[in-house]
C-alpha cells in the first residue's frame, strides 16, 4: 500500500503482517478520489477515517489537501502501525488518533472547531451484511450524525452483493460506484430530514 497522489505521492506504508485486513487497492483508492473531486474534496475538509486500518484512505485524503483527518481504529496492534505511518508522512499536526469502536462512540470534531465535511466507513464486511434501520451502520450513523456538517458527505465501503437504502435519516445515497468485490456508496447530509 501507499500514497498514490498528493504531497506525499509514491510513500509506502506499513502494514500489518496479517490476513485480517482487506486493503483497498491504489487502482480502487484513484477511482474513488475521484469520485471525491467532484465534490470538491478531500481539499481543505475536515476528514474522519473510520475502521481506518494502517490509515490509507485518511493519509491519502491528507497529501491531497484535507485540513485535518481524526482516524478511528479500534484494534491496537493496527492503531500503533497507523501511528508510525503518520509520522512517517509527517501529518501528526494534522491529525489525531483515537482507539475506539466507531460503532460505540463518536469524537469530537477533528479541528476541536468544524464539523466533518468527509468520513470514510470501512468496517469489517461482516458488519454491514445487514444494513437496515435497525443495523450496526445505522446506529453508527446515527451517532456520527451531529458531527457532519451539511452537504458532507460519508463514504461506506461494503461487500458488492450489499445494497444501502437510499436514506438514513438526513443521509441521502447519492451514488454507489461498483469495483470487484466492493462496492462504495457515497452518503450526503442533507440539512433537513426531508430533503
Amino acid at each position: 500500500m501507499r500514497i498514490i497522489a498528493g504531497t506525499k505521492r509514491g510513500m509506502k506504508l506499513l502494514s500489518p503482517n496479517t490476513q485480517k485486513s482487506r486493503p483497498i487497492t491504489d487502482r480502487v483508492k484513484e477511482s474513488l478520489f475521484s469520485v471525491l473531486y467532484k465534490y470538491d474534496l478531500p481539499g481543505g475538509a475536515i476528514v474522519a477515517d473510520l475502521f481506518c486500518g494502517v490509515g490509507s484512505l485518511g493519509l491519502e485524503a491528507l497529501s491531497r489537501g484535507a485540513e485535518f483527518v481524526t482516524f478511528v481504529e479500534k484494534d491496537p496492534k493496527t492503531a500503533a502501525i497507523m501511528g508510525k505511518n503518520i509520522e512517517k508522512a509527517d501529518f501528526i499536526g494534522k491529525s489525531r488518533v483515537v482507539r475506539t469502536d466507531a460503532f460505540k462512540a463518536a469524537p469530537m470534531f477533528g479541528s476541536g472547531e468544524e464539523d466533518y465535511g468527509l468520513v470514510f466507513v470501512d468496517p469489517p464486511y461482516a458488519a454491514t451484511m445487514n444494513v437496515e434501520a435497525d443495523s450496526p451502520l445505522s446506529g453508527l450513523l446515527d451517532l456520527w450524525v451531529d458531527q457532519v456538517a451539511a452537504g458532507g458527505i460519508v463514504v461506506v465501503r461494503t461487500s458488492r452483493d450489499v445494497i444501502l437504502p437510499d436514506r438514513y435519516g438526513p443521509f441521502r445515497a447519492a451514488e454507489r460506484r461498483e469495483w470487484g468485490t466492493m462496492a462504495v456508496t457515497i452518503l450526503v447530509k442533507t440539512r433537513w430530514n426531508n430533503t
